[in-house]
């Protein structure tokens, strides 16, 4: 008898430990959907900030201090702090004659805890100097800041021909 009232309490706590397990698992499969979607919601404000030359709402996506760092496809090489890169978008938008398109096209995003990564292909069109088109590879780290997901870094760039060593604007898989 002692045996079996034993095994049924051994039984009963095996249940309860895999009932526990399957609803953590399920809260953080939950969790990471909204955070993937939070992110998503992101990016889909940025590229409305581009396609308005909204410096502001374009750095609302950035972590707001000078732990930023992103190497971009313009010169200088890289940009340190949310000030400098805030400088960089505008004199962006001020080259970019009328109103840009932009599109992002296949956003991977991978969440792991309060952090998170992404990459993208972005691409813009409209009159950018000599240039009415250009296809760039977009890698973020995120941060999530207070509730809310921002961009602590950015590796922006544009693949080179190595025969010709000149860049591919328009990059195709």
């Amino acid at each position: 008898m002692k045996n079996i009232r034993s095994m049924k309490t051994t039984l009963l706590l095996l249940a309860l430990t895999a009932t526990i397990a399957v609803g953590t698992t399920a809260a953080r499969a939950a969790t990471q959907a909204g955070d993937r979607a939070a992110i998503g919601a992101l990016y889909r404000q940025f590229a409305a900030a581009f396609r308005h030359k909204d410096v502001s709402a374009i750095m609302a996506v950035y972590i707001h201090d000078d732990s930023l760092f992103v190497f971009d496809v313009t010169t200088p090489r890289q940009h340190v702090g949310w000030n400098d890169y805030r400088i960089d978008w505008k004199e962006t938008f001020d080259s970019i004659k009328g109103d840009p398109g932009f599109t992002i096209s296949d956003l991977s995003v991978t969440v792991s805890g309060d952090m998170a990564y992404t990459r993208s292909i972005q691409t813009i069109t409209g009159t950018m100097g000599r240039l009415h088109a250009l296809t760039v590879r977009v890698t973020d780290v995120l941060r999530k800041v207070d509730g809310k997901w921002l961009i602590v870094q950015e590796h922006v760039s544009v693949p080179i021909d190595f025969n010709t060593l000149k860049p591919d604007f328009m990059s195709r898989p």
